[in-house]
């Protein structure tokens, strides 16, 4: 076993030296040897970023595979042979993992008490974990999942949870996928307030929405923005009082019906949890003055979100979406296991 590693993984950057695993472009993902901060986990399932998944799926069909499973396969094992983790070289974003502790170095901080042979998630980015894939079982479409057999590192600083006893596995990896969501929204909303959810169908989406609703309360106002009419139930099942269907990147239609539905106080919170490009004015432009916008989506861009507020003279608080809050683990699998249509959703959707 290696000694003197760095408790943030800089020790298995290869390109460039000097950053930490996340913007690195070329991490070791050796597991013939760990060091003695490290966790090696046999990985079962890859989750993939929603907008990720989706990014590499529209570019294969772009460049004309037929066979897209087979053509995703073999993208991750390229990617993680070139680059030794698999981070999207064109959005930046990853994913997560489920696996099984294999080893464990002694001076690993352990932040749950776990031991060899437990099944646990990771809950840090794809993007700057190690991985090695030595075959791709299955990849799995319509849930942005890849079922992998390969190894992973996991960094003294990184954060993992132990899989419920309670949930198929790939119930609880699509929960703890998006934790930090409905985790972050349940600090964000007040009781009174007008909430926008971007994206109200989607995997987050309907987490966000519950948790948006349990927080305005009776004298809030949840407004689920979607694409399609027959997605409208869903969301007011999970807690949408009013639904706005359009594009999202429809700035201007979505200001006049968020408008019209608040009488024009507009929302004291907009969540955007959708997974494609150029959705930052329409989110910021159905937010108050002073009010504020919570960008989850990894489509997300700083630029356009920033300069778009300034010109159109938008004064709102923006904020980027961390995957990470405390218990956001705890919290999440608790809404799934008190709340009997989220729970019947996902595992529908995912288990």
């Amino acid at each position: 076993m290696k000694t003197g590693g760095d408790r943030f993984g800089t020790h298995r950057v290869i390109e460039p030296k000097g950053v930490l695993p996340q913007p690195a472009k070329i991490v070791n993902n050796d597991m013939g040897k760990i060091w003695d901060n490290e966790m090696l986990i046999d990985v079962i399932r890859l989750n993939i970023d929603s907008a990720s998944f989706h990014q590499i799926k529209n570019k294969l069909e772009a460049q004309g595979h037929k066979d897209l499973e087979k053509a995703f396969a073999e993208h991750v094992i390229d990617l993680t042979d070139r680059t030794g983790k698999h981070k999207n070289e064109d959005t930046g974003s990853g994913g997560m993992l489920i696996g099984i502790v294999k080893k464990i170095g002694p001076k690993f901080e352990m932040k749950e008490k776990v031991k060899v042979g437990d099944k646990i998630a990771t809950l840090v980015s794809l993007s700057l974990t190690p991985l090695k894939v030595k075959k791709v079982k299955k990849v799995h479409l319509d849930r942005d999942q890849v079922e992998i057999e390969g190894e992973a590192i996991l960094f003294s600083s990184g954060i993992y949870a132990k899989l419920p006893s309670d949930m198929e596995e790939n119930l609880a990896l699509s929960v703890l996928d998006v934790a930090g969501a409905p985790a972050q929204v349940e600090r964000l909303v007040k009781p009174g307030d007008n909430v926008v959810i971007l994206g109200a169908h989607g995997k987050s989406g309907i987490l966000c929405n519950a948790v948006a609703k349990e927080r305005a309360g009776v004298s809030g106002k949840v407004i689920g923005v979607i694409r399609k009419k027959s997605q409208s139930q869903v969301c007011k099942d999970t807690g949408c009082d009013e639904i706005v269907i359009a594009d999202a990147t429809d700035a201007i239609s979505i200001e006049k019906e968020v408008s019209r539905l608040t009488n024009g106080k507009m929302a004291d919170v907009v969540i955007n949890v959708v997974n494609v490009e150029n959705t930052e004015m329409a989110s910021i432009m159905a937010a108050k003055d002073r009010g504020l916008v919570y960008f989850f989506s990894m489509a997300t861009s700083f630029t356009k979100a920033a300069l778009g507020a300034e010109g159109i003279g938008a004064d709102v608080d923006m904020i980027l979406g961390n995957g990470y809050a405390h218990n956001h683990a705890l919290i999440s699998l608790d809404l799934l296991r008190r709340n009997p249509v989220l729970m019947k959703l996902f595992v529908e959707r995912y288990a």
